[in-house]
């Protein structure tokens, strides 16, 4: 798994080295309602494949740029892992807001799965050079250094990191997760990157994280991250985390996983699983 790890991070600070390249004079496309994509979005995933399958071409690659503008043959559907199969799981530019707008708050996320298990991952910030990376079964790192989940174990103490929808609906069950969760914790936080808000918690900058719904490209690296830095990870239900469905309820320790679990089924409109 070394070799798959060692590719893995070179495809990330690939994809990292293009991102800074095209800041601050690439332009946002429309790829959906309040959906945007950068040519800076397509160039990182071409790099990111060339390297990955250049060392694999056997394998597959899920990419979240899938079109044919992003010149992407190899990618394929995001409905399920491939049957024994090994893919990877891409985000070229999680935060495609963030970074047009030019907020420093991006990354490159890169993971490799098997059979619907989490093998390697890579979060890439090419802005402050911090690469995060885990193995399955052996720890997280930032920059080559352990890192550990925060002890926090009460979520009055607790720095709470959310994402939304790009398309919330009015009345959606999200504002009633939000809001208990914002009463019950110390402060929430809204950083533009599931990618990032994961290997947060994995070196203690966050303590908690959840989100409803999300693409499995933008946490699948961040995922093993965190449960290699020793975080609990489920889905909103408190069920096992499935790459199919990508729900999350995260917490730095098992007190505290229990606790936000708690405050987002105080809801008036409790989560209902797909």
């Amino acid at each position: 798994m070394s070799d798959h790890l060692s590719v893995c991070e070179r495809a990330a600070r690939a994809g990292g080295a293009v991102l800074r390249d095209w800041l601050g004079r690439t332009t946002a496309q429309q790829k959906g309602p309040k959906d945007l994509v950068t040519e800076a979005d397509f160039a990182s995933q071409r790099a990111i494949r060339d390297v990955v399958l250049s060392a694999f071409p056997e394998h597959l690659f899920l990419g979240e740029e899938r079109d044919q503008e992003a010149g992407d043959p190899s990618a394929k559907s995001d409905s399920g892992p491939g049957d024994g199969a090994y893919r990877w799981i891409v985000d070229p530019l999680d935060g495609t807001l963030n970074y047009a707008r030019g907020l420093p708050s991006f990354a490159v996320s890169v993971a490799l799965e098997r059979g619907g298990q989490l093998l390697v991952g890579v979060v890439y910030d090419p802005l402050l050079d911090e690469c995060f990376t885990a193995l399955a079964g052996g720890g997280a790192f930032l920059n080559g250094k352990p890192i550990r989940s925060s002890r926090c174990t009460v979520l009055a103490e607790a720095l709470v990191a959310v994402s939304f929808s790009s398309n919330l609906p009015r009345g959606s069950g999200e504002i009633g997760r939000f809001a208990e969760v914002l009463h019950a914790a110390q402060a929430i936080r809204r950083l533009g990157s599931a990618a990032l808000n994961l290997s947060y918690i994995a070196c203690g900058r966050l303590d908690a994280y959840f989100v409803s719904s999300i693409h499995l490209w933008d946490v699948g690296a961040g995922v093993l991250l965190a449960q290699e830095a020793g975080a609990v990870v489920t889905s909103i239900l408190g069920r096992n985390f499935d790459l199919r469905r990508p729900d999350l309820a995260v917490a730095a320790t098992s007190d505290l996983h229990l606790e936000l679990l708690q405050a987002l089924s105080r809801a008036e409109q409790p989560f209902q699983s797909a």
